[in-house]
């Protein structure tokens, strides 16, 4: 058996209200990370415009596209070009008034293999998207690569242990998860370093209890609201961790950045080995964790 790697890169980027030139920069820093070796290739959450759901407007609908669609037409072309797979996150318009974040997988010769539909839309302050999306219902999903089994999750997913559980539990190598989270100004300097360290070491404990390698890829950059006043200050930092939890590659916070690294797959099934969590689960135990929650 020979040895198991893969190199990924992660391209972490700014966005402007010009989706054009977004979508210019995406494909361009892409091609930087295939030049570096990568042969798995993951963008930021909603690369192709800002992020549109600080505010509720009908208007930015209007930037929703069908999945397959013209994005990943051209994606697929740059993937079999490239020879990489390319994971692209899109704003699908599904039907007239139904809406999904979503994730595309474009795999160079293969072209467009299939979608993941982001499963946890959040409502909060300034991340508004229950306003616009309808939550996932293709499950979690694992994508067969040639180079690895990636599982694809999205944001708000990266919280959830159950999402990470799930797509290892199908084989999933590799999670990967476009990302769009930052600061509110107002709230930097007495929460932001607590909120980046959670979000980070949520993300390290799903590597360790899953034994797979974790890849979070952020957009970077300050946004604007719509009226100008406040807004989001993207914190970049996307990050790769290994099985142990440990980190292997991290980016500036507020840099733009294409991080390429190669993974040894074959630490998986040691770690798998040695810290034997998929072994000791109690799967007659959990049913439970189907309920909301457990007051009776």
């Amino acid at each position: 058996m020979g040895m198991r790697r893969v190199t990924v890169g992660l391209v972490q980027m700014r966005c402007t209200d010009d989706a054009a030139q977004n979508f210019e920069k995406a494909v361009a820093m892409a091609r930087e990370a295939a030049a570096q070796g990568a042969q798995i290739v993951c963008l930021p959450e909603l690369f192709r415009t800002r992020y549109f759901c600080k505010s509720e407007d009908h208007a930015h609908f209007k930037l929703a596209e069908s999945v397959p669609g013209p994005s990943t037409e051209i994606l697929a072309e740059l993937a079999a070009e490239l020879d990489i797979t390319l994971i692209a996150s899109l704003f699908e318009k599904r039907a007239e008034g139904l809406y999904h974040n979503t994730v595309a997988v474009l795999d160079g010769p293969r072209g467009y293999v299939g979608k993941y539909r982001k499963m946890h839309i959040p409502d909060d302050p300034l991340y508004y998207e229950k306003f616009y999306f309808t939550p996932g219902d293709l499950g979690f999903k694992s994508f067969e690569t040639p180079h690895a089994n990636v599982g694809t999750l999205i944001c708000w997913d990266q919280w959830y242990p159950e999402a990470a559980r799930l797509a290892a539990l199908r084989g999933a190598e590799i999670l990967f998860y476009p990302t769009a989270i930052g600061w509110l100004p107002e709230e930097k300097a007495q929460h932001g370093a607590s909120q980046h360290s959670a979000w980070e070491i949520t993300q390290r404990a799903h590597a360790v209890a899953n034994g797979c390698y974790i890849v979070a890829v952020n957009r970077t950059g300050f946004e604007p609201e719509p009226e100008g006043a406040g807004g989001i200050e993207f914190w970049g930092q996307s990050f790769i961790v290994a099985p142990d939890g440990q980190l292997v590659a991290k980016a500036p916070a507020d840099a733009e950045a294409v991080l390429v690294e190669t993974l040894d797959l074959d630490r998986l099934d040691a770690f798998r080995t040695e810290w034997p969590f998929f072994r000791d689960r109690r799967i007659d135990a959990y049913a439970d964790l189907t309920r909301r929650f457990i007051d009776d």
